[in-house]
């Protein structure tokens, strides 16, 4: 069987360090690299970016959305990136950000499943219609040793007209977190005291062998931290690095020096393209910025 992925992501961390660079192929961008806005630029661009960081880096966030602008062509690039990113032994998460109920939202967790011609390590997921609507998806993720990282604080301007929002004594963001600290610690209800972490805490930078499998997405440019993680017992994954304004300093300021964070960066290497070398060094440069 497959190891749980908060297992696999913890080893990818220690052995590689915790940066997860985002592979977002946007019109502009292409242009930048001197490649057509169409399914052969778009194909040529994510070989680039495999071949640079895939045997590097823990993790690759390719955005479905920038593939699925390409139709099925642009699809079969992904499937293709994909399949070789995991094979050079980068972790890949789909950053496609799917929420539904029932049947629909189990189609969307197949891409948890070793079978699917998409299979990935980890999906981000939206709580918007409940988090028991995402229940099909954490039941595939446990079959499969698959992973997900449910938004929950995010960084954009308007985030907290509806994460600020109460649901009782808590903010819709704090019911999100509470949600995935008990699919990490089945038996845990709000109320009660939070679990014991300590497995997860005593390792390296808040990694060790009993990382959950589900995390959440926590905005690393945010003024301050407004939930509660202690005791999620999972990764958060932090976008918002570089371009976007985020810093190193930022994530220990949000975050600490013990908890299991999942940086994204991706405009300040992929601007470094289309040379793999040099996508290399920028990715290395952000690693050993991270490692301070």
């Amino acid at each position: 069987m497959t190891a749980p992925f908060g297992r696999r992501l913890s080893d990818a961390v220690l052995a590689r360090g915790p940066l997860c660079v985002g592979i977002d192929p946007h019109p502009p961008l292409l242009d930048a690299w001197g490649l057509p806005d169409g399914p052969d630029g778009l194909a040529r661009f994510t070989d680039a970016v495999v071949e640079a960081l895939a045997g590097t880096v823990a993790v690759l966030k390719p955005q479905m959305a920038f593939y699925e602008r390409h139709g099925s062509r642009g699809l079969v690039v992904l499937e293709d990136g994909v399949a070789r990113a995991r094979a050079a032994g980068a972790l890949v998460l789909l950053d496609a950000k799917r929420g539904d109920i029932g049947s629909t939202m189990s189609a969307y967790a197949d891409y948890l499943r070793p079978d699917h011609p998409l299979a990935v390590d980890a999906l981000t997921v939206s709580p918007y219609l409940g988090t028991g609507a995402l229940q099909s998806a954490v039941d595939t993720a446990r079959q499969h040793g698959g992973g997900l990282f449910v938004l929950a604080r995010t960084s954009n301007p308007d985030a907290g007209t509806l994460q600020h929002a109460r649901v009782g004594d808590r903010s819709v963001a704090q019911a999100v977190v509470d949600a995935v600290r008990s699919w990490n610690t089945p038996g845990w209800v709000v109320g009660d005291p939070l679990p014991d972490v300590a497995a997860v805490r005593d390792v390296a930078g808040g990694w060790g062998p009993a990382t959950g499998s589900f995390g959440v997405v926590v905005g690393a440019t945010l003024a301050e931290l407004d939930v509660d993680l202690d005791g999620l017992g999972g990764p958060v994954l932090a976008p918002g690095l570089g371009a976007q304004g985020g810093s190193p300093a930022d994530l220990r300021r949000l975050f600490g020096d013990h908890r299991a964070v999942v940086p994204t960066v991706s405009r300040d290497v992929l601007a470094a393209g289309p040379d793999p070398a040099a996508l290399r060094a920028a990715a290395d440069r952000w690693t050993a910025e991270l490692a301070r």
